[in-house]
Formats: C-alpha cells, structure tokens, sequence
C-alpha cells in the first residue's frame, strides 16, 4: 500500500476510534449517578457499618456524600460506568476509595490517608 492511501485510512481508523470512545461513555453516562444503601467494614477486617450514599454528576467528576451515623463524608469522584475513584473528606480525616461496576450496585476498597490497611464496601441502588 503506498504513503497516500495510508493517510486517509490512519485518518479514518483515528476517527472510528474517537466516536466509538465518545458513544460508549454516553451509552450509560448517568451510572454511577444515583441514591444508595451503604454496608461496610472499617479497615483491617474492623466493625461493621451502614449508612447512605448519593452520587451527582458535576461536569467531568462526580460528588459523593456519605452520611454514615452522625458523620457525613464529601468526596469528588472520576470514573465512569465501570469504575469510580474517590477522593473524600471529613472534618481532618481524609481518604481515597475505589469502587467497580456490580450490575446496579458498587463495590469497593477504601482507605485512610496514610492507612496500611483497607476497608470494604457495597453501595447498594434504592
């Protein structure tokens, strides 16, 4: 094949690429979006623990609230229908959480900053 022909099918294959990026991230762009039922564990195998969780979409990121007893966590979120990592903070305590795609539920990991150890966690859909 010569240089000239190569072109347009780079060209071509370049343009396929991008739209089939853009379509699937619009194929389900509200997920992780919604209300949810939190179960969990504290670090290092700790207590148990339930709560609430709301996902918004707020441009490229996401906000998370957590409340969980008497304590409420903000986080900004990136992902996208298959994953969301999570950066979150309370009062001086903050942490990183990581979180994957279980047909309409997540689950994840998450820990302190600092931490050694991880937590688990379910984020169930209402």
């Amino acid at each position: 094949m010569n240089r000239l022909m190569r072109r347009p099918l780079r060209r071509l294959a370049l343009a396929t690429t991008a739209l089939l990026l853009l379509t699937a991230g619009l194929a389900r762009a509200d997920d992780p979006v919604g209300r949810y039922d939190v179960e969990g564990t504290n670090p290092g195998g700790g207590s148990a623990y339930t709560g609430s969780v709301t996902v918004e979409k707020t441009g490229e990121t996401y906000r998370v609230v957590w409340v969980v007893g008497n304590t409420r966590y903000i986080g900004t979120g990136i992902g996208n229908d298959k994953f969301i990592s999570v950066s979150y903070r309370s009062g001086d305590q903050t942490g990183l959480a990581l979180y994957g795609e279980d047909g309409d539920d997540w689950v994840g990991v998450w820990t302190y900053a600092g931490g050694t150890r991880v937590g688990a966690e379910r984020w169930r859909r209402r």
